[in-house]
C-alpha cells in the first residue's frame, strides 16, 4: 500500500495535461466554432445513433467529455450531483442504492427489485443497484435520459437512462498520467492511460485508475460496546445461559477509507470504412471499511432529539455512531473479517463486443456483453450501536448477465425508413446472508452458526427475450413521424429458504425443514409486456425542433431474495414476489438554438401515469419484508439553457429550472410509517396491520422545484498558456425522503456549490487543476430508513416515532489534480 501511495506522488511530481482524443469531423467542426465564442455540439445516442443533442426529440442532459474532466464526473453519484432532477442515495444493503428521477425510483430496501433509472453502459445494460459501487474513468460522454425509454433500452427504464460511453482508441498514440489528492478524505487517486495505433486498422487503448485512502469523508463517534449472548439450549432447560460478554470495538474512527483500482483495456478494428469492431474488458476492485459508512441519524423519534438505541443527538452532519463486530464473534462467522472490522468489497469483470456494419442503405449494429459482479458485507445493521442491543449481519450475493442485442437500421433515400432489432439476455443472481441479534448463541451448533440467528439462501435465474421495431415516416421535410413498440417476454425461477435459524427465532421464522412445509419457497414467473411509443416531430427552420410523444414502458416483476420468511406470515410466496411496474404518458418539447449558435434554450413538459409502481417495506408485526405496489403520476415542465457570446471567446453561461409533481394516486392500504398515530392518519387493523391512504401524498425523494446554474470561463494566459475556471450550483427544494408521507423524513431546501479553477498549456500538454465540490458542505438526505429496533405502537395513541437514518451526500471536497500528456 506505501509503494503503491508512493508510486502516486511521484505521478504527482510528474505533471499533467487534460487528454486530446480523437473526435470525428462533426464534432471537430463544433470544437471550432466553440473556440470562437459559440457553442459546442455534443453528438449522443439516445435513439441509438450518432444524433446531435439539439435534433434529437428526448428530452435528454448531455455531459461532455470536456465537462466531465473539468468537474471530475466519474461515478453515478457525480453525475447526479450534476443534474438537478436526478438523485442518487447510497444504501448499505439491499439492492445498494436508490436512484431517482423525476420523482420516480426503486427503494434500496430489497436487492431483487431493479432500478427504475437504467445504466446503460457502452450500449448494455448494467441497471443493478450495485452499480453505485463502480467507478467510471476515461469516459466519451454521459447522457441523461428522462422519462420512460423502453423502445431503445428495454426493461426498466421506466423513470430513465443514464448512459456512459467510455473512450475509443485514436488514431494517434497518446499518453496520459494524471494524479490527484484529495484534502478531507486524505485519498491519492493515480490515473495512467495508453492509446497506440498498432496498424491503420486496429487501436488499442489502456487505462487504469487506482486510489487509496488515509481517512475518509465521514467520522464516526462511538466507544466501546458490550454484546451478551446466552445459549439457548440450557437457557430453554432451566440454566443460566451461560452468559457470555463480548465486546464491540468503535468502527474506524474515519469512513470509508476506500481502496479501489479500475482497469480497461479497448481493441478497435476497421478493416474498413463500413466496418468497426470493438472489445472492452474491464475490472473494478472496491472496498470500503464500513457498508452504512453514510447512515446518518438526522431526526430522532424522541422528543429530546437524541437516538433512541446509542443515546448520541441526531443532526444533519456528516457523524455517525457505530461498532464493529464482537471480535471473538467473528472470528467464525460466515463473511466476517477475523477482527470484526465492518466492510464492503465489490468486485466486477466486463467484456463487451461491438459490431457496426454499413451496408450503404442499412447499418447493422451488434452488442455482446458478459458481466458479473460480487459484493460481499459486514454491517452494523441497526445502523447505531448500544450495549446489549447490536444487529450485526454479513452477506454474499453474485449477479452475472450476458445479453446479446443486435439491430439493423436503415437510410434511405425515401420518406420511409426502418429500425428492428432483438435481445436476448440471461441473468443469474445468488445471495447468502447470516445475521446475529437478540443476545443468542448455540454452543451446539457449528462454529460458523453458533452465534447465527439466522440465516438466508437464495437464488434467481432470469431470461429475457425481446423484439422491437420502429417505422420513421418522413411526411414533409419538416415533419416526421415515428411510431414503434417493444414486445419482452420474461421467465424468473427462484429459490429462497432460512437454512438455519437459532432455536429462540424458530417461533417468528421459518426453516427449510419446517412443519407447514413452506420452509422452502419456490417461484416461476412470467412476465409478456408490449411498450409502444408514437413521436412527432417538426423542424420548421434550422436551429428548432419541435416534439410531441405518447411513450410507455415496463420495469421487471421480481423475487426478493433478501427477504424474509415468516411464520406470522401465511403466504411467504406473495410476500417474496412484485408485479412489474408500468408506465405510460406524453412528452413534448421545443429544442432551440439561436444567435448564430450562441444560445441554446430547450422546454419539456411531462405527464406520465405509474401503474403498480414498486413499494417496498418491513412489515413489522408478521417480520416479513414486502414489495407493494401502488399507483402515481408525475408531470412537471423543464427549462434548460445555455450561452455562449462569440463576443467574450471561453465563457459559458448555462442552468436549468425544472417542476416535478409526483404524487401516489391510489394507495389506499399504504403501510403506515413506524409510531404513525390514529390521529395522524393511521389505522389498527385486526389489531396486528397497520394502514393509511397515501392517495395524493408525495412520493419519495420528490422535490417539487430543482435547478442548476454554473458559469466558465477558459481564456489564454500568454506564453502558450491559459487559464480556466468554473462555478456551478444545484438547488432543491424540500422534499420527504420517506415513501410512506413520514412528515419527520423531510429533507429541507438546500444548495450545493462547486467549482474549479485550472491552469496549464495553451495546447493542452499538461495542466494543474484544483476542483472543490459542495463548498457549503451541506448535508442532505438521498433515502430514507427507520431506525431498527426503535419507534413502537404503529396505530395506536401511544406510538413513537422511529429515528430516522439517512443516506447521506459528500460533504465538502476538495481535490487537487496534475494531468501529463506526453
Amino acid at each position: 500500500m506505501h509503494t503503491f501511495k508512493r508510486i502516486l506522488l511521484a505521478t504527482c511530481a510528474f505533471g499533467a495535461a487534460v487528454p486530446a482524443f480523437a473526435q470525428d469531423a462533426a464534432q471537430a467542426g463544433a470544437q471550432d466554432a466553440a473556440s470562437s465564442g459559440g457553442l459546442e455540439e455534443i453528438i449522443v445516442t439516445a435513439r441509438k445513433r450518432e444524433e446531435s443533442v439539439q435534433t434529437v426529440p428526448v428530452a435528454v442532459t448531455a455531459i461532455s467529455e470536456k465537462t466531465i474532466q473539468q468537474r471530475d464526473i466519474t461515478s453515478i453519484e457525480k453525475i447526479a450531483a450534476a443534474t438537478p432532477n436526478l438523485s442518487v442515495g447510497r444504501a448499505g444493503s439491499g439492492s445498494g442504492a436508490q436512484l431517482t428521477m423525476r420523482g420516480i425510483g426503486s427503494s434500496s430496501t430489497s436487492i431483487g427489485i431493479e432500478q427504475s433509472v437504467a445504466v446503460v453502459v457502452d450500449g448494455a445494460y448494467y441497471g443493478q443497484g450495485r452499480i453505485i459501487q463502480e467507478g467510471f474513468f476515461d469516459l466519451k460522454r454521459v447522457e441523461v435520459l428522462k422519462g420512460p425509454q423502453a423502445l431503445f433500452f428495454g426493461k426498466n427504464a421506466t423513470a430513465g437512462v443514464i448512459s456512459l460511453t467510455t473512450n475509443d482508441p485514436g488514431n494517434d498514440r497518446e499518453f496520459i498520467a494524471r494524479a490527484g489528492y484529495e484534502f478531507r478524505s486524505r485519498q491519492y487517486q493515480g490515473e495512467l492511460i495508453a492509446s497506440i495505433p498498432l496498424s491503420d486498422t486496429l487501436g488499442v487503448r489502456f487505462a487504469a485508475r487506482g486510489s487509496i485512502m488515509d481517512g475518509g469523508y465521514y467520522r464516526n463517534v462511538s466507544v466501546d460496546r458490550t454484546y451478551t449472548t446466552v445459549d439457548i439450549r440450557n437457557l430453554l432447560t432451566g440454566g443460566s445461559g451461560n452468559p457470555l460478554v463480548s465486546v464491540a470495538k468503535p468502527a474506524a474512527s474515519r469512513a470509508p477509507g476506500e481502496d479501489e483500482f479500475l482497469g480497461r483495456v479497448t481493441l478497435k478494428y476497421t478493416p474498413t470504412d463500413r466496418l468497426t469492431m470493438t472489445l472492452k474488458g474491464s475490472y473494478n476492485y472496491n472496498q470500503v471499511n464500513n457498508s452504512s459508512w453514510n447512515y446518518v441519524a438526522y431526526n430522532c423519534g424522541l422528543a429530546t432529539g437524541v437516538s433512541q438505541l446509542a443515546g448520541y443527538r441526531c443532526g444533519t452532519d456528516f457523524v455517525t455512531h457505530q461498532n464493529n463486530m464482537p471480535a471473538d464473534i467473528a472470528a467464525n462467522f460466515p463473511f466476517a473479517k477475523d477482527n470484526g472490522e465492518l466492510y464492503n468489497r465489490y468486485r466486477s469483470w466486463a467484456i463487451n463486443g461491438a459490431v457496426t456494419y454499413d451496408l450503404g442503405d442499412v447499418t447493422i449494429s451488434s452488442v455482446t456483453n458478459y458481466n458479473t459482479n460480487n459484493n460481499r458485507w459486514a454491517c452494523v445493521c441497526d445502523f447505531q450501536t448500544s450495549n446489549n442491543t447490536g444487529i450485526w449481519a454479513t452477506e454474499n450475493s453474485t449477479w452475472k448477465a450476458f445479453s446479446q442485442e443486435l439491430r439493423a437500421q436503415t437510410a434511405f433515400d425515401g420518406p420511409i425508413n426502418l429500425m428492428v432489432g432483438g435481445l436476448y439476455q440471461k441473468t443469474k443472481r445468488d445471495f447468502e446472508q447470516y445475521t446475529m441479534f437478540a443476545g443468542l448463541r448455540d454452543d451446539t451448533a457449528s462454529a460458523a452458526n453458533r452465534f447465527v440467528a439466522s440465516s438466508k439462501t437464495s437464488f434467481t435465474d432470469g431470461e429475457t427475450a425481446a423484439l422491437f421495431g420502429q417505422v420513421t415516416w418522413k411526411l414533409v421535410d419538416t415533419l416526421e413521424l415515428a411510431g414503434g413498440v417493444r414486445y419482452t417476454h420474461e421467465t424468473k425461477d427462484s429459490f429462497f429458504t432460512q437454512p438455519y435459524n437459532n432455536l429462540g427465532v424458530q417461533g417468528i421464522f421459518r426453516d427449510q425443514n419446517d412443519a407447514d412445509g413452506l420452509g422452502v419457497v419456490r417461484a416461476n414467473q412470467v412476465f409478456d409486456d408490449w411498450s409502444p411509443e408514437v413521436t412527432l416531430t417538426w423542424k420548421p427552420q434550422q436551429g428548432i425542433l419541435v416534439y410531441g410523444a405518447y411513450k410507455t414502458a415496463y420495469k421487471s416483476g421480481g423475487f426478493s431474495n433478501g427477504g424474509i420468511n415468516s411464520k406470522f406470515s401465511s403466504d411467504p410466496l406473495a410476500d417474496l414476489t412484485f408485479n412489474p411496474e408500468k408506465a405510460r404518458g406524453f412528452e413534448a418539447g421545443i429544442k432551440t438554438t439561436l444567435a448564430d449558435n450562441q444560445l441554446r434554450l430547450n422546454l419539456t413538459a411531462f405527464t406520465y401515469a405509474y401503474n403498480d409502481l414498486q413499494v417496498d417495506f418491513f412489515n413489522s408485526p408478521i417480520f416479513a419484508f414486502q414489495t407493494l405496489t401502488a399507483d402515481a403520476r408525475t408531470k412537471g415542465v423543464e427549462l434548460e439553457f445555455e450561452y455562449a457570446p462569440r463576443s467574450i471567446e471561453g465563457l459559458n453561461l448555462h442552468g436549468s429550472i425544472n417542476y416535478t409533481k409526483a404524487r401516489y394516486t391510489d394507495f389506499p392500504s399504504a403501510p403506515c410509517y413506524a409510531g404513525q398515530t390514529p390521529a395522524q392518519g393511521c389505522t389498527l387493523i385486526g389489531g396486528i396491520s397497520a394502514r393509511q391512504n397515501l392517495d395524493g401524498a408525495p412520493l419519495s425523494v420528490a422535490p417539487e422545484w430543482t435547478g442548476a446554474f454554473g458559469v466558465g470561463y477558459e481564456t489564454a494566459a500568454g506564453e502558450g498558456l491559459k487559464l480556466g475556471f468554473n462555478v456551478d450550483t444545484r438547488y432543491s427544494s424540500s422534499y420527504l425522503a420517506s415513501g410512506f408521507g413520514n412528515p419527520f423524513s423531510r429533507q429541507g431546501k438546500y444548495a450545493t456549490l462547486d467549482a474549479g479553477i485550472r491552469f496549464g498549456a495553451e495546447d493542452d500538454n499538461w495542466q494543474i487543476a484544483v476542483i472543490g465540490k459542495n463548498l457549503t458542505n451541506r448535508f442532505f438526505v438521498s433515502g430514507v430508513v427507520d431506525g431498527p429496533s426503535t419507534g413502537g405502537g404503529t396505530g395506536t395513541a401511544a406510538g413513537v416515532r422511529a429515528d430516522q437514518f439517512g443516506f447521506g451526500n459528500l460533504p465538502r471536497t476538495v481535490q487537487v489534480s496534475v494531468i501529463k500528456r506526453f
